[in-house]
């Protein structure tokens, strides 16, 4: 468990990195930075592929339909992600994403007959809790940008809710990595497809904060799926709001945005609901059908 748990928490801070780089790119289009976003990231899965030994093995599937939705729900996701980071504060749009696990709690429950005890239930909600606090009067009076901001995080909290219930579930029969390539090869095509839309010219700058959000949005994919496969969703949960310490860190040091002290109570909830978990929940792991062959994780 706690193999798949610092996984998770090690993917929620790469993840984190990768929206700080995005939140900076706000001349630039959704569907342009999903392209290299998606596109760069296929070099540290393949990479990951090769030092496992898994090259060109890990490309074959027994699930090409469920790997086209996986990536075309999780392309929707990021572009509704994407698009709240260019316009609110990766500490807001982060919060708002929040809304994620809460929901993949009872859908792991009814999908993937995940058995939730009251430990983990309460860990949420106590680290949804903190995520309020650590908002406080942020998005009172939001203006028509942040607005759309807001619905657009909340769009991709319930889409990504789903999404890692799908992920858990394919990881019964799917290669993490496979998983993680597929996704990225989706999303790229989805990206390429917006260039009709128009597309901007960028400085070198710009362009190699595109290809650093794709180097940390692959690295985060693989860890995370991997994360997943370990660990039952219902688990992993209580974990996502680590994302805040991180997205707070970063707003401060790189956007000169600093938390106010409500925000720092909320951060206190947010670690007190991962203790919780990590102390003593142990959700049932449902039955299931062996996974692909696969290499312990080094």
């Amino acid at each position: 468990m706690l193999n798949g748990i610092f996984l998770r928490i090690a993917s929620v801070a790469l993840f984190s990195a990768m929206s700080a780089v995005v939140h900076s790119l706000s001349q630039v289009p959704v569907g342009q930075i999903i392209f290299w976003r998606s596109s760069v990231a296929l070099i540290p899965i393949v990479i990951y592929m090769l030092a496992r030994g898994q090259f060109p093995e890990a490309l074959r599937t027994r699930r090409p339909r469920a790997h086209l939705v996986r990536g075309v729900a999780g392309g929707v996701s990021m572009m509704l992600s994407f698009y709240s980071l260019l316009k609110l504060p990766v500490a807001n749009a982060t919060a708002l994403s929040f809304l994620g696990p809460l929901i993949s709690l009872p859908a792991a429950a009814w999908l993937l007959k995940e058995t939730l005890n009251r430990r983990i239930v309460w860990a949420a909600l106590l680290g949804f809790a903190g995520v309020l606090l650590m908002l406080g009067s942020a998005l009172a009076a939001p203006d028509e940008g942040q607005l759309a901001g807001i619905l657009a995080g909340l769009g991709f909290a319930t889409t990504m809710g789903l999404v890692r219930v799908q992920v858990r579930d394919m990881t019964r029969t799917e290669r993490a990595v496979t998983i993680a390539f597929y996704f990225s090869v989706v999303c790229t095509a989805m990206g390429l497809v917006t260039l009709a839309f128009g597309w901007v010219p960028v400085d070198t700058k710009a362009m190699m904060l595109l290809a650093v959000s794709g180097l940390l949005g692959g690295l985060a994919q693989i860890l995370a799926t991997e994360a997943a496969a370990r660990v039952p969703v219902s688990q992993l949960a209580p974990f996502d709001y680590t994302a805040m310490i991180w997205a707070l860190g970063l707003d401060a040091i790189l956007f000169s945005v600093m938390p106010d002290a409500m925000a720092f109570v909320g951060m206190a909830a947010i670690v007190a609901a991962g203790a919780i978990t990590v102390l003593g929940s142990r959700a049932i792991k449902p039955k299931a059908a062996p996974p692909a062959p696969r290499q312990p994780w080094h």
